[in-house]
């Protein structure tokens, strides 16, 4: 499990970073390769048991460590980038459950316990994650977001308008009711700062601001919410997914922060689209929405996001952390 954790976390790595594809690799029969690997394990391991020859024995664990190592980095390399969250806490579970087994072979019992909160923490992380997307930890490691498909997705049209800055302070400063939804972007640019004093700032006003927050945005759960609270965020402006859906409608403005696949509405409009089905957060039911990203580029699932395209929707485009420093300096500047 070792070389399975190390193998596929350095995949994981290269797809969060950009260096490899975030598309998942379907190689034909991959699931026959993933079953071939693991027979190979079993093979190995069994030598390893039955041979009183150290020189074999060496040879039996070597190979068993190059096909866990196959077996995580094409595991992790068929899964999209948009799973890769829950490939983070899976592996961490491998970990764990290694760390236990060694425990378990040293006659350590604290090895044995650490291990052992490790790989159930990783596992049950796993489980609340695939809960929040809908979908089943067989059906992310050994299929996919598109494995459900029916047919093509639906072609995302339209032309989207574009807001300056001074447009979007002057929205937020005159709003009653602001919803923003932070995703990987702002964790990436480190923005949660200069994103804590626009919203100071905002409630200053007696703007009422709400931060709705995805189970799976970021990295692993939690991570944006643990970003916030070190910004000094106060944590009770911060909710979960279903609680801003409730009355995200009332929302004057809703500033999305980097996010794209948690808040694509062809989720709950297109049964087609690759991530039909995941909940995500309504943004596009909020009277504005001004959407902070570097591009328009589709997110790490490889959807297109007809919000994009909304007549209610504004794209702020550059880097998180320049354009949150520029709306609070204007903020700052109209006050």
């Amino acid at each position: 499990m070792v070389a399975i954790a190390i193998a596929g976390s350095a995949v994981a790595f290269g797809k969060l970073h950009g260096i490899l594809k975030s598309a998942p690799l379907n190689l034909p029969k991959k699931n026959t390769i993933n079953l071939a690997l693991l027979g190979g394990n079993v093979i190995a391991g069994g030598i390893f048991m039955v041979s009183g020859s150290p020189a074999v024995g060496i040879a039996a664990l070597t190979a068993t460590a190059i096909f866990s190592g196959a077996k995580g980095a094409h595991l992790t390399a068929s899964i999209g980038g948009a799973d890769m969250p829950v490939v983070i806490t899976l592996l961490n579970s491998y970990s764990g459950y290694a760390l236990c087994a060694e425990g378990f072979m040293l006659n350590n019992d604290l090895l044995t316990a650490v291990g052992a909160l490790i790989g159930s923490s990783g596992a049950i992380l796993s489980y609340i994650m695939c809960k929040a997307m809908n979908r089943s930890l067989p059906n992310v490691i050994f299929g996919g977001y598109a494995s459900s498909a029916k047919g093509p997705a639906a072609k995302v049209t339209g032309t989207h308008q574009e807001i300056d800055v001074p447009s979007a302070a002057e929205a937020l400063t005159s709003a009653r009711k602001v919803v923003i939804v932070p995703g990987y972007g702002m964790a990436v640019s480190s923005a949660q700062y200069a994103v804590a004093e626009l919203v100071k700032n905002l409630r200053g006003r007696g703007v009422d601001v709400k931060f709705g927050i995805h189970p799976v945005a970021g990295r692993m759960p939690g991570q944006l919410n643990v970003l916030l609270a070190e910004a000094g965020i106060p944590y009770d402006i911060v909710f979960e997914m279903d609680e801003v859906n409730e009355d995200i409608a009332e929302a004057d403005v809703c500033l999305v922060i980097g996010a794209n696949d948690t808040v694509n509405s062809a989720a709950v409009e297109d049964p087609n689209s690759v991530i039909a089905g995941m909940p995500v957060i309504n943004v596009w039911k909020s009277k504005q929405v001004i959407f902070m990203k570097r591009s328009m580029a589709a997110g790490y699932a490889g959807a297109e996001n007809p919000v994009f395209f909304k007549p209610n929707t504004y794209m702020l485009l550059g880097d998180a952390k320049k354009m949150s420093d520029a709306l609070k300096a204007q903020a700052e500047g109209s006050a």
